[in-house]
């Protein structure tokens, strides 16, 4: 495993390597990729078993922000098929190949920002979220994460499955990294681009409690899954 050191000293490298590479748009940068996805995504199968399992058996309407071609959903569905899902992306592609894959479920999708998709009010029994959170500013995820707060029903819970920035040295280096690309490339601030900017464990907990959420637990693994209860 590597030490904090040697990873640091690898992401500067990679930096340094890529720093002519232009930042793609979100939905262009998996539409372009799509049929190599879950392949490539099948390192986080374990995580997507521990995320299926860490959501609560009584659930059954559920809000999916980032869902994909539903990786996470696949594992979920195996525990429960009758969970009610909606699932919101910006990429109409892979919401093509979600629906495919899951005809005979319960699924709605929807092909909007979820930043702009209203979520309703104490609608949802859990709202999850896995590995698409780190492209955003923490700035923007507060906001999303109070919308989060007020959709759950009484006994709601946020799941959120995500890469966490191992100290802040990472966390400060990719953000300075990505605001001077997005500056040098004169990319609106309404445009979303793929570009890995993930916060410590610390910073991710502050936001979610400062959101109202109580955290219940955190699951390790390749991917970091808090388990975020609203208060009752």
């Amino acid at each position: 495993m590597q030490s904090s050191e040697e990873y640091m000293q690898n992401l500067k490298q990679w930096l340094q390597d890529t720093a002519d590479s232009q930042l793609e748009e979100m939905s262009d940068f998996f539409a372009k990729r799509l049929d190599g996805y879950e392949d490539h995504m099948s390192f986080w199968r374990e995580s997507y078993q521990i995320f299926a399992e860490a959501l609560p058996s009584e659930c059954q309407k559920v809000l999916d922000l980032g869902c994909g071609t539903g990786l996470e959903l696949d594992k979920i569905w195996q525990k429960n098929p009758n969970i009610e899902v909606t699932g919101v992306d910006l990429c109409a592609n892979m919401l093509y190949k979600l629906l495919e894959k899951h005809q005979d479920k319960p699924l709605t999708t929807i092909c909007q920002d979820y930043f702009q998709y209203d979520f309703g009010y104490g609608k949802w029994d859990a709202v999850i979220s896995f590995e698409s959170l780190h492209h955003f500013l923490p700035e923007r995820k507060k906001e999303l994460y109070k919308k989060i707060y007020c959709s759950l029903n009484e006994r709601g819970v946020f799941l959120l499955g995500d890469y966490i920035a191992c100290c802040e040295e990472e966390e400060n280096l990719l953000r300075s990294v990505y605001l001077k690309k997005r500056e040098q490339s004169a990319i609106s601030k309404n445009c979303y681009v793929h570009f890995d900017i993930p916060l410590t464990l610390e910073h991710e907990k502050d936001l979610l409690q400062d959101a109202g959420f109580v955290i219940e637990k955190v699951l390790g693994g390749n991917a970091t899954i808090l388990i975020a209860q609203k208060q009752r």
